[in-house]
């Protein structure tokens, strides 16, 4: 099998992964589609996707299988269900984990899918769904060099750059420290501005100048743009954020690893967010 006549599936149409999708199907890869909310195929009709009655099927017709759902439980189910991704995917095919999960469960799985000659790359992205429309995803591989230049071609038509982090569940654990420095800055930059108007700055042309600055962040052009507040951040990523502060604290616990002022920082954005761990 060689990365240039790669038959791709697609499970995890959401706002992230619907755009992923169609920079596969665009780019001229074979695409099958799974997805248990029949809308999210809609986007799709006239293209020259193809659609799967269940995710084994959809393995069947594949070489590389890319995942996109929310969350451990997800995965694990349309993994490892009986009419799962490992049920139908033949022995050499290739599994990658593109949603924020545990770095254990991509280990787990990928020893899982070896014994029955798969294997498993845990690919977590960053961007959210207009930079994957715009194939400017930043990817984080984790797994056997081998398997991540597999995917590159793939991984290309949706993300840039594609950076390989080293063997299963690093890539999960650069994203993982990646959500916590920006929740730690979301905390900073918007006590910044709060102290500002405090001593008498206006908040927007403060965040104008720091944007400007040194004191620049992805993080402060977010509290910018929702009024120096973080309540449309906590509408929308709040639990998200705190799901994966969360389990940067666990693996630094079970690690032994001290997080220091990052971890304190993150959790007072998680607190004023209203979603404390």
């Amino acid at each position: 099998m060689s990365a240039s006549d790669l038959r791709v599936g697609f499970i995890g149409l959401g706002s992230q992964g619907g755009p992923m999708a169609r920079r596969i199907v665009d780019a001229g890869h074979p695409t099958t589609l799974w997805a248990r909310r029949a809308a999210t195929l809609e986007p799709f009709a006239g293209t020259g996707a193809s659609v799967a009655a269940s995710p084994a099927e959809l393995a069947r017709a594949s070489d590389l299988v890319c995942v996109c759902v929310v969350d451990d439980a997800g995965v694990e189910e349309v993994l490892t269900a009986d009419d799962g991704v490992l049920a139908g995917l033949g022995e050499g095919g290739v599994i990658a984990v593109h949603s924020t999960v545990h770095p254990d469960t991509c280990r787990r799985l990928a020893a899982e899918a070896a014994g029955r000659g798969v294997r498993l790359v845990d690919a977590p992205v960053s961007g959210g769904g207009p930079a994957a429309e715009a194939g400017r995803l930043l990817v984080m591989a984790g797994g056997e060099q081998k398997d991540v230049d597999l995917c590159r071609p793939v991984f290309a038509s949706y993300g840039d750059p594609i950076v390989h982090m080293g063997p299963v569940g690093s890539g999960q654990v650069a994203k993982l420290l990646n959500n916590l420095l920006f929740a730690a800055n979301l905390a900073t930059a918007s006590t910044a501005l709060g102290l500002g108007s405090a001593l008498d700055v206006d908040p927007v042309r403060l965040a104008e100048v720091i944007s400007h600055g040194s004191g620049a962040s992805f993080a402060l052009d977010r509290v910018a743009s929702g009024g120096g507040s973080l309540d449309r951040i906590a509408a929308h990523a709040g639990g998200l954020l705190r799901k994966d502060v969360g389990l940067v604290a666990d693996i630094a616990a079970a690690a032994g690893a001290e997080p220091g002022a990052v971890l304190r920082a993150a959790d007072a954005a998680l607190a004023a967010m209203k979603h404390p761990r």
